[in-house]
C-alpha cells in the first residue's frame, strides 16, 4: 500500500510560518470542471482563524459554466436562493508546500453547508461517498492517473490574442518515447517533475507523445482520494509553471485533428492487509471473482457514466477509430484498442479505463469507476469474454459519440441514480445541458470556413 505520510505536517507549518519561510496559505477545492477554486490567506491569519474554523465561499462556484457565468437549473444555487455561502473546511492530510510559488503552502477543502451536512454534489464529496461504500466491503481503491498535455512556445496571453490558432508547438513532429524530443523541453519538464516532488507527489517519469509538443509526466499510484487531489494540484501547478516559463500548455481532450490528450485511469482494490483483492489467491496472474464482477460492472455502466469520464463537448472528438482512444465498450488483456485494459499480475493486477481525456475531473471519474465496480459486485455480474484483437472493428457497443448522448444516458440511468442519488444526477445533467446550449448557440470556425464564401 502506498505511503500515507502527509506531505507537510501542521506543526511543521507552524514552525515555517514562525520562521518566515511560509507567508501564504492557499485553501482550495475542486469545482465541477476539476479546477482549484479558493482563497489565498496570510499564513498567520490562516493558523489563527481558518485552520480551526474554516472559511466560506460563494455556492455559485458549483453552479456556473466554464466561463464562470451564472446559469439556471441548479437546485443548490441560484438567484432565487440568493447565492449564499458554503463552508470550506481544510483537510490537513492534503497540506503541502507549493515550490513554484515562494513562501506558499496549500490545502484542499471539503465543502459543507451551514448545518454541517456535506455538499453532496461537490466532486470531492461525491468521491468520498463512493469510497465509503467501497469501505463497507473492506476495500480501498488504489488509483493512478496518466495525464497528457501539449506544450506551445506561445504564452497564455499570446494564445488568447491569437484565438488559440496558429500556435507553435514545442516539438515539430511525433516524439513518442524520444529522448531527443523530451530533451528539447527538459527545462520545463524538469521543473514540473522536481517541483511536483516538492509538493509531495511521487514522480515516476516523463515521456514524449505523438502530437507535436505533446508530453506526459507519470506519478506513482496512491489511495483514490490522494491521487485525485494530487491530480488537481498538478494540473493547476503545471499551468502556473508553464506561464512562469513563458510558454503555455493545454490539457484539452482534442486540441486539433491529431492525437488527443488522454488521461488513462488505473484502479485496483486493496484488502485491509494491503493484499490486491483483484488477484486470484491461487494464481497471481489470474483475476479473482471480485475483479471479474468489478470489471463487469465497468462494462455495464460505462455508457451511462460516460458523462463523468468525458464531461465536455470537446471530449467526444477523441473517440476516433485507430486513434488509441476507445470507441468500443470492451475489455481486453493488455489491449489498447479496448475501453478497459487489464494489465499487471499479482500485486500489480489492475484495470485501466482509457475513456477519460486530459479535461476530465478526476474526482468524478474515479467516483464513477468505484460506483460501476460496486454495481458489478453487488449484482454479481458475469464478465464477458475479452476482446482478443482489434476492438475498433469488432462487434461491441459503441461509447457515446456526443455530450448530448452521454447526458441523456446519465440522466435516465437507474445505475447512476442508485449509486449517486437524484440530486447528483440532476446537478451534472444540468451541467451538460448548460454546455450544450452554449455550444448550440455558437458559430464555429468550421462553419465560417465552409460557409462564408462557398454557400
Amino acid at each position: 500500500m502506498a505511503d500515507r505520510t502527509p506531505p507537510l505536517g501542521i506543526e511543521e507549518l507552524h514552525a515555517l510560518v514562525a520562521g518566515g519561510e511560509i507567508d501564504t496559505v492557499v485553501l482550495a477545492f475542486p469545482d465541477m470542471q476539476g479546477r482549484l477554486q479558493g482563497k489565498r490567506f496570510a499564513a498567520r491569519f490562516f493558523l489563527d482563524e481558518v485552520l480551526h474554523h474554516g472559511t466560506e465561499g460563494c455556492n455559485y462556484l458549483l453552479a456556473v459554466d466554464t466561463d464562470m457565468n451564472t446559469v439556471d437549473g441548479y437546485a443548490m444555487s441560484s438567484w432565487d436562493r440568493g447565492y449564499g455561502d458554503f463552508a470550506m473546511r481544510p483537510d490537513l492530510a492534503t497540506l503541502r508546500r507549493v515550490p513554484w510559488h515562494p513562501g506558499t503552502a496549500l490545502l484542499i477543502a471539503d465543502l459543507a453547508w451551514e448545518d454541517g451536512s456535506p455538499v453532496v454534489a461537490a466532486p470531492r464529496q461525491i468521491l468520498r461517498r463512493q469510497l465509503e461504500r467501497l469501505a463497507e466491503h473492506g476495500w480501498t481503491a488504489q488509483v493512478g492517473t496518466e495525464l497528457e498535455f501539449i506544450v506551445f512556445k506561445d504564452t497564455y496571453e499570446q494564445a488568447w490574442d491569437a484565438g488559440y490558432r496558429g500556435l507553435t508547438p514545442a516539438n515539430q513532429y511525433n516524439i513518442d518515447y524520444s529522448i531527443l524530443g523530451t530533451g528539447r523541453v527538459e527545462p520545463l519538464l524538469r521543473r514540473l517533475r522536481n517541483e511536483m516532488a516538492g509538493a509531495g507527489l511521487t514522480v515516476e517519469s516523463a515521456k514524449g507523445e505523438c502530437n507535436p509538443g505533446q508530453h506526459e509526466i507519470a506519478f506513482r499510484y496512491d489511495e483514490a482520494l490522494v491521487t485525485c487531489d494530487q491530480h488537481a494540484v498538478y494540473k493547476t501547478g503545471a499551468k502556473e509553471i508553464a506561464a512562469q516559463e513563458g510558454v503555455s500548455l493545454t490539457f484539452m481532450a482534442k486540441y486539433n485533428e491529431r492525437e488527443g490528450n488522454s488521461c488513462h485511469i488505473h484502479l485496483s482494490l486493496a484488502d485491509a492487509d494491503g493484499t490486491n483483492a483483484m488477484a486470484s489467491a491461487d494464481d497471481p496472474r489470474a483475476m479473482s471473482d471480485t475483479m471479474r464482477h468489478f470489471l463487469a460492472g465497468q462494462l455495464a455502466a460505462l455508457r451511462d457514466f460516460s458523462l463523468l469520464y468525458a464531461p465536455n463537448i470537446n471530449s467526444y472528438k477523441r473517440f476516433q477509430r485507430g486513434s488509441f482512444a476507445p470507441t468500443a465498450v470492451a475489455w481486453g488483456h493488455d489491449n489498447r484498442t479496448c475501453a478497459l485494459r487489464v494489465v499487471g499480475h499479482g500485486r500489480s493486477l489492475r484495470f485501466e479505463n482509457r475513456l477519460p481525456g486530459g479535461d476530465v475531473n478526476p474526482h468524478l471519474a474515479v467516483a464513477a469507476l468505484v460506483a460501476a465496480g460496486l454495481h458489478g459486485v453487488e449484482q454479481k455480474l458475469e464478465l464477458p469474454e475479452p476482446c482478443p484483437g482489434n476492438a475498433y472493428t469488432a462487434d461491441h457497443a459503441h461509447v457515446p459519440t456526443t455530450l448530448r448522448e452521454a447526458a441523456e444516458l446519465w440522466e435516465n440511468s437507474p445505475i447512476a441514480k442508485a449509486a449517486f442519488g437524484d440530486e447528483v444526477v440532476a446537478h451534472y445533467a444540468n451541467m451538460a445541458r448548460v454546455e450544450l446550449e452554449a455550444f448550440d448557440a455558437a458559430v464555429t470556425d468550421w462553419e465560417l470556413r465552409r460557409s462564408f464564401e462557398r454557400l
